[in-house]
C-alpha cells in the first residue's frame, strides 16, 4: 500500500539517479554561463600569485577519480609536477611533511570527510596553499581550506555519483583553463554534446548485454583512466559486480592473463592521444576472444558493441564518456532489482579518518 505523501514514480528504483544523470547538460550550461566564475577567477589570481611548485590533491571514491583527472590536467596543461595524497599519512601516522611551494587541493563532493579535514587543516599548517573544490559551501572542508571553489551541481540525493562527478571535472577543468590563459570557448558545445551523451541509445543495448555478468574489467589511458575508475565504481556499486579497473599500460603488465570470453571489458578509447594509445591493448584482447565494449572512437579497434561519444578536445572528453557508462550502471542495476539510488550498506557521506 502506498504510503500517505508518496508517489509511485518518486518511489520507483532509481528514479533519482535516472533524473540526476539526465541534469548534467543543465549543470554544465549553468557552470559555463558564469556560475562561479568570478571565484574561480580570484582562486585562479591567488595561486598565480603563489606560483607553487607542486600540486598535491587529496580525495576519496569518487572524488579520487576527479583527483586523478586533475592530475594530468595539471601535468599536461600546467607542467608542474602533481601527485595524489595520502591523507592517512598525516591523519593516521602523524606525518608533518614540509609543503612550503605546495598547492593543495582537496577534492570532496560532500566537504564532511574527517581526514580530508584534517589532512587539508594540517597542509595549510605546514605551508601549503589549500583549496576545496566541493558541492558544500558551507562544510568543513571549506572552512579548513584558505581557498575554496563550489561545484554548483546543486542537491544530489541518489548515493551514486553522477552529476557532481561531472560539474567537479568541469569546475577543474575551467580552473586550468584560467591559469593557463584560456577562455574557456572550447567547452562551449559541452552541455548539447551532454544531451546527445545522455540520450545515446547504445547504453541500453550494453547493459542489456551485462544483466547477468558478474565480473568485467574497464580500461583507459591517459585523460581516459579516470573514465575507467569512475565507470568502474559506479558498477560495484549499483549492481554488486566485481569490476576491475585498469589503465590499458598496466592491463598488459599481467593481469591481461585472466581476460578471456567470459570476462568482458569496457575499454575508454576516445578521440585523440589516449584513444590511440589503447590501440595494442585492443589488438591483444582481439587475440585473446575477449568481450568488448568500446566508449570512445570506433575506428580505433575491432570491439562487439561501439559506444559513441561525440568529438571533443580530449582534455573534454572525460566530461561525455562517462555519460553512457551512468546509464550501463543504473540500468542493469534496475534490471538485476536493484535500487541504485540506495546500493546497501551505502549513505551519501563516507566518513573515513
Amino acid at each position: 500500500m502506498e504510503r500517505a505523501g508518496d508517489s509511485t514514480e518518486e518511489n520507483r528504483p532509481g528514479v533519482l539517479m535516472a533524473a540526476e544523470i539526465a541534469e548534467q547538460p543543465a549543470v554544465f550550461e549553468r557552470l559555463l554561463s558564469g556560475t562561479g566564475g568570478a571565484d574561480r577567477a580570484a582562486v585562479a589570481a591567488r595561486i598565480r600569485s603563489a606560483a607553487p611548485r607542486f600540486v598535491l590533491v587529496a580525495a576519496r571514491g569518487t572524488s579520487d577519480h576527479a583527483a586523478l583527472y586533475l592530475k594530468y590536467l595539471v601535468e599536461i596543461r600546467l607542467g608542474l609536477p602533481c601527485g595524489l595524497a595520502s591523507p592517512s599519512t598525516i591523519t593516521a601516522y602523524g606525518a608533518q611533511p614540509d609543503l612550503r611551494d605546495v598547492l593543495w587541493v582537496a577534492v570532496s563532493q560532500s566537504g564532511g570527510s574527517p581526514d580530508l579535514v584534517e589532512s587539508t587543516a594540517a597542509a595549510g599548517r605546514a605551508g601549503a596553499l589549500t583549496l576545496a573544490v566541493t558541492n558544500a559551501p558551507d562544510s568543513p572542508l571549506a572552512q579548513a581550506a584558505a581557498l575554496q571553489l563550489d561545484i554548483g551541481a546543486g542537491v544530489e540525493r541518489a548515493v551514486a555519483a553522477t552529476k557532481t562527478y561531472t560539474a567537479t571535472l568541469l569546475t577543474l577543468w575551467l580552473l586550468v583553463e584560467s591559469l593557463d590563459g584560456g577562455d574557456a570557448g572550447a567547452a562551449a558545445d559541452l552541455p548539447r554534446l551532454a544531451a546527445e551523451a545522455v540520450a545515446e541509445p547504445a547504453a541500453d543495448e550494453v547493459a542489456a548485454r551485462f544483466r547477468f555478468v558478474d565480473k568485467v574489467v574497464v580500461t583507459g589511458r591517459g585523460y581516459a583512466y579516470p573514465t575507467a575508475r569512475e565507470a568502474a565504481l559506479k558498477l560495484m556499486e549499483t549492481s554488486y559486480l566485481a569490476a576491475h579497473a585498469f589503465s590499458g599500460a598496466d592491463l598488459l603488465h599481467g593481469p591481461l592473463a585472466m581476460v578471456d570470453e567470459d570476462r568482458p571489458v569496457v575499454a575508454v578509447a576516445p578521440h585523440g592521444t589516449a584513444g590511440a594509445a589503447m590501440q595494442p591493448v585492443l589488438a591483444r584482447l582481439a587475440d585473446r576472444g575477449a568481450d568488448v565494449t568500446l566508449v570512445g572512437d570506433g575506428s580505433l579497434g575491432p570491439a562487439n558493441v561501439v559506444v559513441p561519444v561525440p568529438r571533443v578536445r580530449e582534455d573534454l572528453s572525460p566530461l561525455l564518456e562517462i555519460i553512457p557508462l551512468q546509464r550501463v550502471a543504473h540500468a542493469m542495476a534496475v534490471a538485476r532489482h536493484h535500487d541504485p539510488d540506495a546500493p546497501r550498506g551505502l549513505s551519501k557521506v563516507t566518513r573515513t579518518t
